[in-house]
């Protein structure tokens, strides 16, 4: 098991925390989705096609290397619908399409996965998906079917004939959902669901992009307590702040670790993903939202305002701990996998 990235690795995180700072500063995520920056994202870096197979023209890379990619994500609090096409990319490595794949690969296509499964009468797909993750930036959705033939996975044009959207008011500002309403929408059949597999992937890619959030909001408030004086200290010298700063690094250094473990075995020993994937989940998530919420408390008053980006850290570490289940479906799954 190797847990330090390798220079390639290093390379790539590098080379992506410097386009988004470039193109997408903390202080666009409040102006949510820019194409312009998802299009610059995919033709400069390729990175929605980072995972797909070379053969549908993506880097044919492993979740070490998307897991990299969104922890940068995550520390930028990227808007749009990068995760959620990651996700659908993930979920095509275990059932390949070569028109999505190649879509999504050239930039051409954002897309989105849900687990709600709709009914299928032969290409006509009907069905209610109460919160689909970038429901309104997506123009693809892959959702599994029920149909004659058994449980598939299609994939719905979400301008198509037959789908109703309708935004939803989201906690977390920089991000966004829809209900989606299928009435006998056109559906493309792209194969049988996999059994398991996805539902791993993805938690194992959603921990990636909260160790970024927590790594973000751990530096920006160190760099505040360096700076913030109070009572004629600097707010870094109390030793209440030190021991606080000091928790919060410990979680993230665990987080890390476990971040690195899961993306590895993803990539090299599938046996041992269900119960990493599920740890991710079960320790990343929490720790994410707890270093959100202290940074945002140390920043004391001024971390309370509107106009201070603390805040938006707090959101999207709340929204993305219960993104697939709510954290007690991952602990009892955990407990389950390991017998306990």
């Amino acid at each position: 098991m190797k847990l330090v990235l390798s220079q390639e690795q290093q390379e790539l995180r590098e080379t992506v925390r410097a386009f988004l700072r470039t193109a997408s500063p903390l202080r666009k995520a409040r102006e949510g989705y820019d194409p312009q920056v998802y299009s610059r994202l995919n033709g400069e870096l390729g990175l929605s096609g980072l995972v797909i197979p070379e053969e549908y023209g993506g880097a044919g890379a492993g979740m070490t290397e998307l897991a990299v990619a969104l922890e940068e994500t995550g520390a930028a609090l990227l808007p749009g619908p990068f995760l959620a096409t990651a996700f659908t990319a993930l979920a095509l490595s275990l059932v390949p399409d070569k028109e999505l794949c190649t879509g999504i690969a050239e930039g051409r296509v954002a897309a989105t996965i849900d687990g709600t499964e709709v009914s299928l009468d032969g290409t006509a797909a009907s069905g209610t998906l109460a919160q689909v993750f970038s429901g309104m930036d997506a123009d693809v959705l892959v959702v599994p079917a029920r149909g004659a033939d058994g449980l598939l996975m299609v994939a719905v044009e979400l301008a198509g004939p037959g789908v109703t959207r309708t935004a939803l008011e989201t906690l977390d500002l920089t991000r966004g959902q829809a209900t989606v309403v299928l009435e006998g929408a056109p559906a493309r059949v792209l194969g049988a669901a996999p059994e398991t597999g996805v539902f791993d992937r993805l938690c194992v890619a959603l921990a990636a992009e909260q160790l970024g959030v927590m790594r973000a909001a751990l530096d920006a408030i160190v760099a505040y307590a360096k700076i913030r004086v109070a009572f004629g200290r600097y707010i870094g010298s109390y030793q209440g702040v030190k021991h606080k700063l000091a928790d919060m690094h410990c979680k993230l250094e665990q987080a890390e670790s476990i971040v690195r473990y899961a993306a590895w075995a993803a990539d090299e020993s599938p046996d041992e993903l269900p119960e990493a994937a599920a740890l991710a989940q079960v320790y990343v998530g929490r720790a994410c939202f707890e270093v959100a919420r202290d940074h945002l408390l140390l920043h004391g008053g001024i971390g309370y305002t509107w106009e201070h980006d603390a805040h938006l850290f707090y959101k999207r570490a709340k929204a993305d701990e219960v993104l697939l289940g709510p954290p007690r479906i991952h602990r009892a799954r955990l407990a389950q996998l390991l017998e306990l």
